[in-house]
């Protein structure tokens, strides 16, 4: 049996975002009363919630509408990396996790534990991020998308966006504000003997990301799901 594990936020008006002028909204526009049927605007930034960011978000790569069908349904390895506030996470730390896979072809989701802050005060700005060394590595292994529990795979000090000016412009999306990745390997409340086989086989699954198929957009929520044996 397949099991199917939701790693998407719900998108809601007091959830966390940078821009905070640009609040998810919901309008109504139509009334089942009047009209016969129910209907509403929404307004918020494409890169609101779980989200994908595209190559053109940061290069004169693909947009979002342009992303390819292998690329949003993939073989992933998940990557536990357990960080602090404003920890860095290096190339070391990955391939210490990540040395047994061949990562050519495949998406890496990267769990920094982070996600257990979502609305915290201190979520945005205080999450750990990817070094360049550490990006570089996932490029130089021919991943084809990275995904991470934070709202930004940048350190928050890094104000150039370093990684992100590293895989986009390699054709490497980015998904960020992941959540429940601790229910990929069985690590979370799984503490019997089919959450120990599952632990024992390692944190490798198929990754679904669904984005909006809006023409020239640089982002877009996303739903994503992990599918496990």
């Amino acid at each position: 049996m397949v099991r199917m594990i939701d790693l998407t936020r719900t998108i809601e008006y007091d959830m966390p975002v940078f821009e905070q002028r640009i609040r998810p909204t919901l309008i109504p526009w139509a009334r089942l009363d009047i009209h016969g049927y129910d209907l509403e605007l929404m307004f918020m930034s494409t890169h609101t919630g779980t989200h994908m960011d595209a190559p053109s978000h940061f290069s004169r790569g693909m947009s979002i509408d342009e992303i390819p069908l292998h690329v949003l349904v993939s073989n992933a390895v998940l990557a536990e990396v357990k960080k602090g506030e404003k920890e860095y996470i290096h190339r070391e730390d990955l391939a210490r996790r990540l040395e047994h896979y061949n990562l050519k072809g495949k998406s890496i989701v990267i769990s920094t534990g982070w996600e257990q802050r979502w609305k915290s005060p201190n979520y945005l700005n205080d999450s750990p991020g990817l070094s360049r060394d550490a990006a570089e590595y996932l490029v130089e292994k021919g991943v084809i998308l990275v995904g991470i529990d934070t709202a930004n795979i940048d350190h928050p000090d890094d104000k150039e966006f370093t990684v992100h000016r590293v895989l986009l412009p390699n054709n490497v999306p980015i998904v960020e504000n992941l959540c429940n990745l601790e229910a990929i390997n069985g690590s979370g409340n799984d503490s019997g003997s089919e959450g120990r086989r599952r632990r024992r086989r390692g944190g490798e699954f198929r990754l679904i990301v669904s984005p909006l198929k809006i023409r020239g957009c640089t982002g877009s929520p996303v739903r994503a799901i992990a599918l496990i044996d």
